[in-house]
């Protein structure tokens, strides 16, 4: 019975691991280029194959990443998870901007449904599942806030600014306002991860957690040990981590592509792939934070939820104007009057939410009620 439980676990945790390096392997072997292919049917169901393979495989970076937290403590164990599902997005963004360009706005689109995602649908749903729960949750105000300090002005300059500016024509910037955006936004995330790992780590520690950061040692002096068997098994998540992440990073490639031909071909609103990307990265996390919250861990559901979104924006941006300016592709960065008043209402909404220090049921249904609004009008511009 041991031995088929093990048996299973080793199954979930590395069969979609296993099938995106084989898939990988097939498309490069095989020289892959999308749009080449005789069979749409075929095509489609070798996408569809490969969508629900990374899907599988960023799953398996989540339980990973969990593994991790538990050993590594909070905030490192979100950290190591916000930080996974970032790389993944920049993959599949770099990989959509080198299929040719034809979505200029991809990354504000990217940002602006990340933003709605994360605030509004992984708050609204962390809120309302804890709260259903729990009645009422407490987190680390400060720490809240701190992420919102961050979250708010950067995500306005990035996705606002734009359109009042002069220099150039249109919602975009200049590749010095650009650069200069790029290294703000670096540089603030650079101040806030020395702020969240070191002198204010407390401020984003679960509020019951008790900090021991010495080891526990008896009369036989088994401290070195333990501490030899941790330091093991962190290495091992992080080796299944990394093993986990780079079949996704690797087939981005091939989805991005297929975002790109699709939205071209179909007509549909451009804003569909940012939230497609978005939906990818954000779903594992998302049943992360639900999970948390329903456990009665607020401050790690908020840490993943505020923490994703600020990790986009300080990591993501910089990562995508480098990449844009080096290939010479010109950027739409500012929003519509619709997404600008949904920015709004969002940040604040979020605000108001998280200045309270407690969460309840309402606070979340508000939250989902502004993701419905977001959802309705990406469809309905």
């Amino acid at each position: 019975m041991y031995k088929r439980s093990k048996l299973r676990k080793l199954l979930r945790d590395h069969v979609f691991v296993i099938l995106g390096w084989l898939i990988w392997i097939v498309l490069l072997l095989s020289g892959h280029k999308f749009g080449q292919s005789d069979s749409l049917t075929a095509l489609a169901a070798g996408s569809a194959l490969t969508f629900c393979t990374m899907l599988g495989s960023v799953f398996a970076v989540v339980r990973h990443a969990d593994e991790l937290a538990e050993l590594l403590d909070e905030p490192y164990g979100t950290l190591v998870l916000t930080l996974s599902a970032t790389a993944i997005e920049v993959s599949l963004m770099l990989m959509v901007m080198a299929g040719g360009g034809q979505n200029p706005a991809m990354l504000r689109d990217t940002i602006f449904a990340t933003l709605m995602v994360v605030l509004n649908g992984m708050v609204g749903v962390s809120l309302v599942s804890g709260g259903w729960i729990n009645v009422e949750q407490s987190f680390n105000l400060r720490g809240a806030l701190s992420f919102l300090h961050l979250i708010a002005p950067l995500s306005l300059l990035l996705l606002v600014l734009p359109n009042y500016t002069s220099s150039t024509d249109g919602p975009t910037l200049t590749p010095v306002q650009e650069a200069f955006l790029g290294l703000l936004c670096l540089l603030l995330y650079g101040v806030f991860l020395i702020i969240q790992t070191g002198r204010h780590r407390s401020y984003f520690a679960n509020m019951s957690a008790v900090l021991d950061e010495e080891p526990e040692e008896n009369g036989n002096g088994n401290a070195a040990p333990a501490l030899h068997r941790r330091r093991g098994a962190v290495i091992h998540a992080a080796l299944n981590l990394l093993a986990a992440l780079l079949p996704v990073v690797l087939l981005a490639e091939h989805l991005g592509s297929v975002i790109d031909f699709a939205i071209e071909e179909s007509h549909t609103p451009a804003a569909l792939g940012g939230l497609v990307v978005a939906a990818l990265v954000l779903l594992p996390e998302g049943v992360g934070a639900q999970r948390a919250a329903a456990l009665n861990l607020m401050q790690r559901a908020v840490n993943i939820c505020l923490g994703s979104a600020l990790a986009t924006i300080g990591l993501t941006v910089p990562t995508i104007l480098v990449a844009a300016s080096l290939q010479q592709h010109s950027l739409t960065l500012g929003l519509d009057g619709v997404q600008e008043t949904l920015l709004y209402a969002t940040l604040l909404v979020s605000v108001m939410t998280f200045i309270s220090g407690s969460a309840n049921v309402l606070q979340g249904m508000v939250h989902l009620m502004l993701f419905v609004a977001y959802l309705f009008f990406v469809f309905t511009p």
